[in-house]
């Protein structure tokens, strides 16, 4: 024959029939919208770094969280901004938090919506850091173990006011292990761990820092944080986390490290997360700006790819964008 007798094309001619051999869908219930709330009352404000997303108010976080339900959105991620940080970063586990306060008023509106919650220090620690630092020779390192345990005490808060799950993000050694011996004392068996479980030190975090005003006052996060540069050690971390209790494993950032969330995917059974950061978000909404790119378009082909790299659910700021694209 003078012709291919497979022409692969025969499948893409509409897109009926593209939609019908379609191997990856991305819809609205596979995101994890984060929110960031703020001590005051009526307040929205938009963050200059992040095109389209805000800081919010208490009262105006639960209408925020209650359009998102009413739109698909089955869970959000809070991130709280404390009203004084210290060096022990007591309000991220005072019962008059500002994330324990958006989880009662969000759960007293939206009662199904699930509340995941970002654990850990670097937003309420005079440091910026993701622990309580020690000295060690003129350098500032993590208190691993007392971290560990502050950790705990966030999680037993969160669940307190009614969170569903707890997303620890320190990237400290037995923090899964800790966090659930604590739920556990305090018979929360129910709450699950969303664990940061593969963190790199990325250059993508710096809207968020922003954002949540947790930039590192000095050093940096290289010495917790995983080195951008391995991979073989993402499985180590994965599996640690998994045999100390962790119900999912996440990945962050997501875009740039496709080849870590497959090799999750081969190797573990569990939900796998990825967290589609800050910087990546950004890059494309700047592009957008300057009408380099069609944002929604280019947002949505970057999900579908951490969506078909194996990723079961996204964490993003990009749900509009996904919301207008679908409509």
């Amino acid at each position: 024959m003078s012709f291919p007798v497979t022409r692969l094309k025969r499948l893409r001619v509409s897109s009926g029939l593209r939609d019908l051999v379609r191997e990856n869908k991305l819809s609205i219930q596979d995101l994890i919208i984060p929110l960031f709330v703020i001590h005051g009352e009526n307040l929205k404000k938009p963050i200059e770094a992040m095109p389209g997303q805000n800081q919010y108010s208490v009262d105006r976080l639960v209408g925020q969280a209650e359009y998102l339900y009413q739109s698909g959105i089955r869970a959000v991620l809070l991130f709280g901004l404390p009203a004084q940080k210290d060096e022990l970063g007591s309000e991220s586990y005072s019962q008059h938090g500002i994330v324990q306060q958006a989880i009662r008023a969000i759960k007293n509106k939206t009662p199904d919506l699930i509340i995941m919650t970002d654990v850990c220090l670097c937003s309420y620690t005079l440091s910026g850091h993701c622990g309580v630092l020690q000295e060690t020779q003129n350098q500032a390192r993590i208190n691993n173990d007392v971290t560990c345990e502050l950790l705990g005490k966030i999680a037993v808060s969160h669940a307190e006011a009614g969170a569903d799950l707890v997303a620890p993000s320190a990237m400290t050694d037995g923090m899964i292990q800790a966090m659930r011996m604590a739920l556990d004392q305090a018979e929360f068996l129910e709450i699950g761990l969303l664990s940061y479980a593969v963190k790199y030190a990325s250059s993508f975090y710096g809207p968020f820092r922003q954002a949540a005003d947790s930039a590192p006052q000095k050093g940096d996060r290289k010495t917790y944080q995983m080195d951008p540069a391995n991979a073989r050690e993402a499985l180590r971390e994965a599996e640690e986390d998994l045999s100390e209790g962790a119900d999912i494993l996440m990945v962050k950032p997501g875009l740039a490290y496709l080849d870590i969330i497959y090799r999750l995917r081969e190797k573990f059974d569990c939900p796998i997360a990825a967290y589609h950061v800050s910087g990546e978000y950004a890059m494309v909404k700047a592009a957008e700006e300057k009408g380099w790119v069609d944002g929604p378009r280019v947002l949505y082909e970057s999900l579908l790819s951490i969506k078909r790299a194996g990723a079961d659910m996204i964490i993003t700021y990009a749900f509009e964008d996904i919301k207008n694209f679908l409509e």
